[in-house]
């Protein structure tokens, strides 16, 4: 992680130039968004990305934990990386090539031969899944299926 003191001077630990993946729209500059405070000191600038990294692994973790539960799961995992994404540029690089694909996929399924597909296919698997109900509760009504006693 490197350390900025402005937009325009470059790193100042090893001082080298600002290149144009570190400026993302608005001219604002990627890096550490810590207060100027903790950036002044590198053993306060550690201890505050490592209290980031644990903040986003923790959000990121029970994003991950909601998964198979109902809840929204991948909404809580991109919160975390958008945590991590305020201090490491590795998030934010993530998160802007998430976007990119999310906003794509989303272009993509707006398309008409597209939804009609998709309608089509969700048709079909609803009548297989209620033609399926229906057999099954004509073969055995409305008993369970581990309740079910053949002999």
């Amino acid at each position: 992680m490197t350390v900025r003191n402005d937009k325009t001077a470059g790193n100042t630990r090893t001082g080298e130039a600002i290149t144009p993946d570190d400026v993302v729209d608005g001219g604002r500059e990627v890096g550490s968004r810590a207060p100027a405070f903790v950036r002044r000191s590198r053993g306060l600038h550690r201890v505050w990305q490592a209290v980031v990294f644990v903040a986003g692994l923790a959000v990121v973790g029970l994003g991950v934990v909601m998964l198979p539960m109902p809840g929204p799961g991948w909404v809580v995992i991109f919160l975390g990386m958008g945590i991590w994404a305020t201090e490491f540029v590795w998030a934010r690089r993530a998160l802007r090539w998430t976007r990119r694909k999310v906003a794509e996929a989303a272009r993509r399924a707006m398309d008409p031969r597209v939804r009609r597909r998709n309608l089509t296919v969700t048709a079909l698997g609803l009548a297989v899944v209620v033609g399926a109900g229906g057999w099954y509760l004509a073969r055995y009504g409305l008993t369970l299926p581990w309740q079910l006693d053949e002999s």
